[in-house]
């Protein structure tokens, strides 16, 4: 995988926000939709892409900027020549295992601070590993917990608005600790709902009912519910899997899958099958 330091600051855009909004109840953990427009007209990103967002700032380290990835969380657009992109952002804050303070996501509680004309400034686009298969007859088995729906929300629009023989099956699995905190399936966002007269495509809710949306066992538990489908899915060659979340997701599916591959063994010949064949991707954070 590949880290902050690799990807190149040096092509910076301004950035207005157009548009921010709070997604989560507001006793819940904040997840904000932000809509960028990005002044050079020359600007140009894909919904396989993503940006960094660069922030001055002081550290204990000497560094003065501090540089944070986001996908492409919509289909990005033009208006009036300029590019307007959607980011996801989750306000993070942690407690030091080491100084037991409060610490605050510098990216993060930024972004989620900034009002309607604001500027800031954007890096890239950068490739993201997702890619549409040539194969429109291809499988998907799309996994993006909290704000991992982002990258899948673009992605899947993607496919249905732009490729138009889509014939493969696509198998979204998201969610969050309440029916609530759903991104974009509350009541006023309920748009990944309107594919679903599409013979291809479901998603699935993994709801938890813990503190903490590391709950890889609620995750589990939706993909067993479904296992014969997602056995015969295991068992086509022109299948993908895409992961999107936190670290102990990644750990929950080798459990989950060898599950339902029959060992532990089963499943790392077919996952090696799957990275092998660029069948298989993730964007962990």
């Amino acid at each position: 995988m590949a880290h902050l330091s690799d990807f190149d600051t040096r092509r910076q855009h301004a950035a207005t926000v157009k548009k921010t909004r709070r997604l989560t109840p507001e006793d819940t953990e904040e997840v904000r939709e932000l809509i960028l427009e990005v002044k050079d007209p020359s600007f140009h990103c894909e919904v396989d892409q993503s940006f960094g967002v660069l922030i001055q700032t002081k550290d204990d380290f000497g560094n003065t900027m501090h540089h944070r990835l986001y996908s492409v969380a919509d289909l990005p657009e033009k208006v009036k020549g300029k590019t307007r992109i959607t980011l996801l952002v989750k306000r993070c804050n942690y407690v030091d295992p080491f100084s037991g303070e409060l610490e605050y996501g510098i990216a993060s509680n930024y972004l989620c601070d900034r009002k309607v004309g604001d500027e800031i400034t954007i890096t890239g686009p950068f490739g993201l590993p997702f890619k549409v298969p040539e194969d429109h007859d291809a499988n998907l088995i799309l996994i993006g917990m909290g704000t991992g729906i982002a990258p899948f929300r673009a992605f899947i629009k993607h496919i249905y608005t732009h490729i138009r023989d889509w014939r493969g099956r696509i198998r979204l699995f998201y969610g969050a600790k309440t029916g609530l905190e759903l991104l974009y399936q509350n009541e006023l966002d309920n748009d990944l709902t309107s594919y679903y007269d599409q013979k291809t495509f479901q998603a699935i809710h993994a709801l938890s009912p813990r503190p903490l949306w590391n709950d890889v066992m609620t995750l589990n538990q939706s993909i067993e519910e479904r296992s014969e489908e997602i056995i015969e899915m295991l068992s086509s060659l022109n299948t993908y899997i895409y992961v999107a979340g936190h670290e102990k997701v990644k750990e929950g599916l080798d459990e989950v899958f060898s599950k339902l591959m029959g060992s532990e063994e089963k499943w790392e010949t077919r996952k090696a099958e799957l990275i092998a064949g660029k069948k298989w991707a993730e964007i962990i954070y």
